[in-house]
Order: C-alpha cells, then sequence, then structure tokens
C-alpha cells in the first residue's frame, strides 16, 4: 500500500453527513467531524433511520427512542447538533426515486461543500457490508447529481423554493482510500467518547470491541499511510471530485 496525502479541508465551509443509522457516523467518521467543528465547519448529520430494528431484545418503538437519544448525545460529543433522522424503516432501504427526493432536498438546503456517507460496496474491510449500508451510499451518489440537476425533481423548485446545489466532494470511509483526513489528538478523543454514547445498543450488540481500542487501532492504521509524519492518526477516505 502506496502513500497517501492528506486531504486539503481547509477551505470548506459545510459538511453534510448522510448514513443509514444511529451510530454508524461513530466508527471512525466522528473524529472527522470532531476536526470539522473545531475548525467552524457547519456540519449536519442526516439519518435515513432511527435504527429500531438495530436491538434484538427491544420492541422497535422503545429501540428507535433510544438510539435517537444516544445519537444527539454523541453528536454533542463532538461538537455537532443539526441531526435529522428520516424514519425510513430500518433494515429495508432502497436507493430509489424517493429517497432520492429526500436526500437532494437536504442538499438543497443545506448546501454542503463536502458529503460523506457510508460505502455501497458488497464487502467491505470487516466481510459483507449491511444492505442498509450499500442503499444509502448509492442514493447519495445519486442524490448529489440530483440536488445539482435545474431539472429533476422540479418541484423542489416550484413548491419549495429549493434551487438546485452542487457539493465539490463525495467522501466515502472504509472503501479504497485516495486521502487521509487528519484527526491526531483531541479528535480522536471525542470519536472515542462519541461512540462510548452508544452506551445501550453497544452493550445489547453483545460482542463489541472496546470503543477506545477500536477507534485509536483503526485511526492510528490509518496514519501510518501518511505522507506527513506529523499525522499519528487519520481516517482514509475514497474522494470523488462531484
Amino acid at each position: 500500500m502506496g502513500a497517501l496525502p492528506v486531504f486539503d479541508d481547509s477551505g470548506v465551509r459545510r459538511v453534510l453527513c448522510v448514513v443509514a443509522h444511529p451510530d454508524d457516523m461513530e466508527y471512525g467518521g466522528s473524529a472527522a467531524v470532531a476536526r470539522w467543528t473545531a475548525m467552524g465547519v457547519e456540519v449536519s448529520y442526516l439519518l435515513l433511520t432511527a435504527g429500531e430494528a438495530g436491538m434484538r431484545n427491544v420492541e422497535p418503538a422503545s429501540a428507535a427512542q433510544l438510539r435517537i437519544q444516544e445519537q444527539r448525545q454523541a453528536c454533542g460529543e463532538v461538537g455537532m447538533e443539526d441531526l435529522t433522522v428520516l424514519s425510513l424503516p430500518d433494515g429495508m432501504l432502497q436507493p430509489d426515486l424517493e429517497t432520492r427526493r429526500q436526500f437532494a432536498r437536504h442538499i438543497r438546503r443545506f448546501q454542503p461543500d463536502v458529503v460523506f456517507t457510508q460505502p455501497w460496496e458488497l464487502q467491505v474491510a470487516w466481510g459483507l457490508n449491511h444492505a442498509d449500508h450499500r442503499a444509502t451510499g448509492l442514493a447519495t451518489v445519486d442524490a448529489i447529481r440530483d440536488a445539482d440537476n435545474p431539472w429533476v425533481f422540479r418541484d423542489l423548485v416550484e413548491q419549495e423554493g429549493l434551487e438546485p446545489w452542487g457539493a465539490q466532494w463525495l467522501l466515502v470511509p472504509n472503501s479504497e482510500p485516495d486521502f487521509l483526513i487528519d484527526v491526531s489528538g483531541e479528535p480522536v478523543e471525542q470519536a472515542v467518547r462519541s461512540l462510548e454514547a452508544h452506551r445501550a445498543y453497544l452493550e445489547a450488540l453483545g460482542d463489541h470491541p472496546e470503543p477506545r481500542e477500536m477507534i485509536e487501532g483503526m485511526t492510528a492504521a490509518a496514519a501510518q499511510r501518511s505522507e506527513d509524519p506529523s499525522v499519528t492518526r487519520a481516517l482514509a477516505v475514497a474522494a470523488y471530485r462531484m
């Protein structure tokens, strides 16, 4: 594996993070968010579901309430307050037109420079990718283009006044990386706390690795690929110029 450059985020003003479930941002992504909020970047989370099907021994309505509560706490750990949950059906997401419309609406409202989402490949580093993660990634790719196309979802303009908006970058962690995001220092500590905030969910899983061990291990491994020796912790991302 070759060395990777550090992603230049010096001009980034707004980042929209699109994921399927509560806790999905906390597996490395929240470290980047901690870096960005400290820089004064506006960050928004768009969750497709409330994660109601994610706790085998907890009834869905109760699980949804608990998981969103834990997600809000996790957001606070990295200085992020703008959380939107679409409450689409957990475990049954589809990259269809209506999902794309909802994404495109949020992109036009928030006007991000960068969109951050999940990998859509069938197989990822830890094994077979979750169906909801794949659907989220695919829908996000299409919605970024939809949001920038003046002739797609015309109702968003005519009925809601949402003019087309073109994001500059799509960043995808846990995919074949092009860049590193430097999360050395406090961002890693904040990321550990953000994952720890999902206490009830992690306990329900039963065999989840200890959050500090997981976050420190993955960011240290990514940093070993940096061209810059001052980078001691990093998040590796695939980057697509839109």
